[in-house]
């Protein structure tokens, strides 16, 4: 933005640019009537009433246009100076500070006092120019330095609200690895653990058995770090991440734990967001690995049903109704990706195990 105001001048603080200005304005106003001989004492005090309020005008602008306006009407009747330094610089500031309703009585009050000390003295219509155009000209200027400071509070104000939304979005996306982080270790890690469980229980009565918990294990360990690097990767560069397409290969790798897994589709699939795409993933993984950690259930059935307005996802299994340890960490985090997107989520006892069911947004 261009200024015609010098960097310098802008950094001093407000009161010492007042008693600049106002040293200026006496010094203009008051030296003319005492050089090269005193005039009248009541003039001079005219003269110092129209300049020396000046150094009040940022706390009341129009009580100090007043005062300085009408002393330098009077004093114009019986001298006159070369420009009303002081009624041009509180008219700059009444641009500048006053608020609209101030300045919308005080530009008809600037009006009627230059015109009164204009006509009273019987000046020539060239002095009615020349001083219309200083006037227009100092209120213009105030104009100018009330829009600079309104763009440079708006500028202000945006930046702050862009930082604000970074740093909740910033919040946002550790929330979001964190709970990626929370589901794909978990469920990995839980899935492992049952194996390795019960790989040695097998190992002398289904050696064949024993060999594919041991094999699972492993299968089970490349997807989790499978699925690290891809979350890394989406970090760094945007890539795909998991969600309905990838639910086969999910259902897969709990088939292989021995427990029986069936995936139902119902209504017309539609495209969803990326996001509902992720959190309808991260449901059924949670409820999959809730069912392998805290249950005895032999067979879970994952539907996805598809409505007008929203996509139903809902994990159930033949467990038995009986209390899983509470809400932990997985159903916290899965209820705060379904709100976060959107949906609402119910987790609890059904008719014959453990229900968990998702509302999703559509579009």
């Amino acid at each position: 933005m261009v200024t015609l105001v010098p960097a310098w001048l802008r950094d001093l603080p407000p009161r010492r640019v007042d008693l600049a200005v106002t040293v200026a304005v006496t010094a203009a106003t008051v030296v003319p009537l005492l050089l090269p001989s005193p005039r009248e004492w009541w003039l001079v005090t005219l003269a110092l009433l129209a300049s020396v309020p000046v150094y009040w005008r940022r706390v009341a602008p129009m009580a100090t246009g007043v005062v300085v306006g009408l002393s330098m009407s009077a004093m114009v009747m019986w001298v006159k100076p070369l420009l009303p330094y002081g009624p041009l610089v509180c008219v700059y500031t009444v641009a500048s500070l006053a608020t609209r309703a101030q300045r919308l009585v005080a530009v008809p009050f600037i009006a009627v006092t230059a015109v009164g000390s204009l006509a009273l003295p019987h000046e020539e219509p060239e002095v009615y120019r020349y001083m219309a155009t200083a006037l227009v000209a100092a209120y213009a200027l105030g104009t100018g330095a009330r829009a600079r400071r309104a763009q440079a509070a708006e500028a202000e104000e945006r930046a702050r609200r862009l930082a604000r939304e970074r740093d909740a979005a910033a919040a946002h996306e550790r929330a979001r690895v964190a709970r990626d982080v929370h589901d794909i270790v978990t469920h990995s890690v839980g899935l492992m653990v049952v194996q390795a469980e019960a790989g040695p229980v097998v190992l002398r009565s289904d050696p064949a058995r024993a060999e594919n918990a041991f094999n699972a294990i492993g299968d089970i360990g490349r997807g989790a770090l499978a699925q690290l690097r891809g979350l890394l990767g989406t970090l760094r560069s945007g890539d795909e991440a998991p969600g309905l397409d990838t639910l086969p290969q999910l259902v897969e790798r709990i088939r292989r734990t021995g427990l029986d897994v069936l995936l139902l589709r119902e209504g017309a699939a539609r495209p969803v967001r990326d996001e509902v795409g992720v959190v309808a993933y991260r449901v059924v993984q949670e409820a999959l690995t809730n069912v392998l950690r805290h249950s005895r259930a032999q067979r879970v059935t994952v539907r996805l049903a598809w409505h007008d307005d929203d996509l139903s996802v809902e994990v159930t299994d033949d467990g038995g109704s009986a209390p899983r340890g509470g809400e932990g960490y997985g159903l916290v985090g899965m209820r705060e990706r379904v709100t976060a997107c959107g949906g609402t989520l119910r987790a609890g006892p059904g008719p014959c195990g453990f229900v968990v069911s998702a509302q999703l947004p559509v579009g």
